[in-house]
């Protein structure tokens, strides 16, 4: 076992007792007797999400976009962005996301076997046979060590006892 695969596992056994994400995926529309239908955003699992990482039972994926389920309603608004947004937070509902339920769509699987070689997957690299991630596009690579063991614990005890 790498000491990637160790981190992993000991991450996963701290947040036993922690609630999961929704992961999802945007489905096209389809075509039902030739009328066009809907798009939807279906489950596809669940993860813990940690910063820039989604942490599944067995895989580690790169976080995407994030969104709430909810109900399509019509309203105005003053950006185009926006208007997609919502368009996303009703397609997770009609996928059968509940009203409010964080879904991560557009997310990334990471190559274990390839960042244990010193090849990057997504945010994570080994670096002098440390694996190390980098938390946002512009920063350098932190020891995973630190981010999993800080990001675990704002799951497990949040501040101010928040759950």
């Amino acid at each position: 076992m790498s000491v990637l695969d160790d981190l992993l596992a000991g991450a996963r056994t701290r947040l036993a007792e922690v609630s999961r994400e929704g992961l999802g995926e945007l489905l096209p529309p389809r075509r039902m007797l030739g009328i066009p239908r809907a798009p939807r955003i279906v489950r596809r699992g669940a993860a813990w999400h940690l910063g820039t990482l989604l942490l599944t039972d067995d895989e580690l994926l790169a976080t995407g976009d994030i969104l709430r389920a909810r109900a399509e309603v019509r309203r105005g608004f003053t950006a185009e962005s926006q208007r997609q947004r919502a368009e996303l937070a009703a397609a997770a509902q009609r996928g059968g996301f509940a009203e409010g339920e964080t879904v991560h769509i557009g997310w990334q699987r990471l190559d274990l076997d390839a960042i244990g070689r010193g090849v990057a997957s997504g945010p994570v690299t080994m670096v002098d046979d440390e694996p190390r991630v980098r938390w946002s596009a512009t920063g350098g690579y932190v020891p995973l060590a630190g981010y999993l063991d800080e990001r675990v614990g704002l799951l497990v005890d949040p501040p101010g006892g928040a759950t």
